[in-house]
């Protein structure tokens, strides 16, 4: 998959990927950490065949993303995510559209279908709702959960920082293998989202946005209204399909009651088998059968 266009969209020159028809249903499928848009590499195809107008952009501090103001703090919290992609939506002249995602991607699609659900006709949800209520950030969780999280915490440091400058490709391909311990990717396969990596301001993106999530560092004035609505955990009303991989080598499987008083308007939610953290990625056909699913429930006569 190639980013075969850009568009400037609020702060940001962003590079993406579109397929289908322009007069099809938007959707929009929003990548995670540490990842990039070829985990959509085969959703998007199957999507387009199906009538869908199909965008996938690299988030900020990946691929063909860039900055247009080098004095753009290089912010990496949620709200930054959410308002990057509203504003790829009013670039795009698109008044709404079908979100999906996982990990920080998923993440910037629950803000807009939180916060702004005229958007968001319909949302497909990895790890369900991924809104993070920061306030509760330090609050410890069980032994088995936080050792997942080594990876964050090693970004707290200094020594974090330089190691992931140091050598980004071993680091990530180390938390692909971690986090999804079923899915047998090759060299080829890593090598072709590799270079997305190699940004100029992944790092600084990527450690800002670990430090932000636990409270430790200042958030981009800009979007201080954003992150104040979310800091009430706003709940999405949209109709939802939300997931989870009974592999998941970051967050294991939930409830469906764990996060239900989140989600207000039509929801689903399914534990896959065999799946990780990189559900697109690992199981396209699933994936893109949700987005299908949400739009064709929307067509059928209330």
């Amino acid at each position: 998959m190639q980013a075969n266009k850009q568009i400037q969209a609020g702060v940001l020159n962003i590079g993406y990927a579109e397929s289908g028809s322009v007069t099809g249903t938007p959707v929009f499928l929003m990548h995670g950490f540490p990842y990039d848009i070829q985990a959509y590499a085969e959703v998007a195809p199957l999507l387009a065949a199906a009538g869908c107008r199909v965008i996938v952009p690299y988030l900020r501090g990946y691929g063909s993303t860039t900055f247009l103001d080098a004095t753009t703090p290089r912010s990496g919290e949620q709200a930054a995510l959410g308002a990057d992609l509203l504003a790829l939506m009013d670039a795009l002249r698109i008044p709404s559209a079908y979100l999906a995602g996982y990990d920080w991607g998923g993440r910037a699609a629950c803000v807009v279908a939180a916060c702004w659900p005229e958007r968001c006709k319909g949302l497909v949800s990895f790890n369900s709702y991924n809104i993070q209520n920061i306030a509760q950030a330090l609050v410890p969780d069980t032994p088995e959960c936080e050792h997942r999280l080594w990876y964050q915490y090693y970004f707290h440091s200094e020594r974090g920082r330089a190691g992931l400058q140091k050598d980004r490709h071993g680091l990530i391909r180390l938390l692909w293998r971690l986090w999804s311990p079923t899915w047998g990717f090759d060299d080829a396969t890593f090598a072709r989202s590799a270079r997305s990596f190699e940004h100029p301001d992944f790092v600084e993106v990527v450690i800002h946005s670990y430090r932000h999530r636990f409270g430790l560092v200042e958030g981009d004035p800009a979007y201080a209204d954003i992150e104040r609505r979310l800091a009430a955990e706003p709940v999405i009303t949209v109709p939802t399909i939300t997931f989870d991989g009974a592999d998941d080598g970051v967050r294991g499987p939930s409830t469906p009651e764990a996060s239900a008083k989140r989600f207000t308007g039509a929801r689903s939610h399914r534990v896959v088998p065999g799946v990780g953290h990189n559900m697109p990625q690992e199981v396209p056909e699933v994936f893109a059968q949700a987005v299908l699913e949400l739009i064709q429930s929307s067509a059928q006569p209330k």
